[in-house]
C-alpha cells in the first residue's frame, strides 16, 4: 500500500510539472505573439505626405534602431506639437537633387526620397541651421549596424523643403508621423510580422 501511495504521489507531481510546463510554454508563445503583433507592417510602401504646413528650420537629423524598425527623426527648430511640418516620403528609382537635377547615388536596395518642409536655413537670418552637404552622408548619422538603413545622403534645402535620401535594404513598408513638432520615419524590418 506504501508503494502504491508512493507511485500516486510521483504521477500527481509529475503532472504538477507537465502543467507548470505547458503553462510557461504558452506564457513564452503569448509573449511571442504579443512581440508578433507589436511588429505589425500594416503600413505599405506607397507615398505618404503631408500637403501643408509651417516651414520652420530644420535643426537636426538623428536615426535609432529599434526592435521593429529603424528611425530617422527630423527636428525642427521652434516646431511644437501644435505645427503641422509639411512632408512628402515616397520610394523612388533614382535620386535626383531638388533645384539641379543631379542624381545623387544612395547605397541599398531600394531608395526613399524624403522631403520635409523645413528649410535647412533660416529665412531671417539666412544663416544654415543644419550642416548637411549636397551629396554626402548626413553629418553625425551612422546607420552602419542597422537592420534596415544603409545609406544617407543630403540632396539639397530648395524652396522650403529640405531633401534626404535614405537607402534602405530593401522596398520595406514605413509609416510617417509628427510628434512634437518633429517629423518621424520608421521603416520596417520584414514585410510581414512574422520573423
Amino acid at each position: 500500500m506504501r508503494r502504491w501511495g508512493t507511485s500516486l504521489a510521483a504521477i500527481v507531481l509529475a503532472g504538477a510539472g507537465l502543467a507548470v510546463t505547458a503553462g510557461t510554454a504558452e506564457a513564452a508563445q503569448a509573449t511571442g505573439a504579443g512581440t508578433a503583433a507589436a511588429c505589425a507592417t500594416g503600413w505599405g510602401s506607397g507615398e505618404k505626405t503631408a500637403p501643408s504646413g509651417n516651414a520652420k528650420p530644420l535643426e537636426n537629423i538623428r536615426t535609432g534602431q529599434h526592435e521593429c524598425f529603424d528611425r530617422m527623426v527630423f527636428d525642427v527648430k521652434g516646431a511644437t506639437a501644435a505645427d503641422h511640418v509639411r512632408f512628402d516620403v515616397r520610394y523612388v528609382d533614382a535620386l535626383y537633387q531638388d533645384g539641379s537635377g543631379d542624381p545623387i547615388p544612395v547605397n541599398g536596395g531600394a531608395i526613399l526620397d524624403i522631403r520635409v518642409g523645413a528649410p535647412s536655413y533660416d529665412y531671417e537670418s539666412g544663416h544654415s541651421t543644419y550642416p548637411g552637404k549636397a551629396r554626402q552622408p548626413l553629418p553625425g548619422v551612422n546607420v552602419s549596424g542597422y537592420q534596415t538603413f544603409r545609406d544617407t545622403r543630403y540632396g539639397a534645402s530648395f524652396e522650403g523643403d529640405t531633401q534626404i535620401g535614405l537607402g534602405v535594404r530593401a522596398r520595406l513598408p514605413f509609416r510617417v508621423f509628427q510628434s512634437d513638432g518633429k517629423v518621424i520615419v520608421d521603416v520596417a524590418h520584414f514585410w510581414t510580422a512574422a520573423r
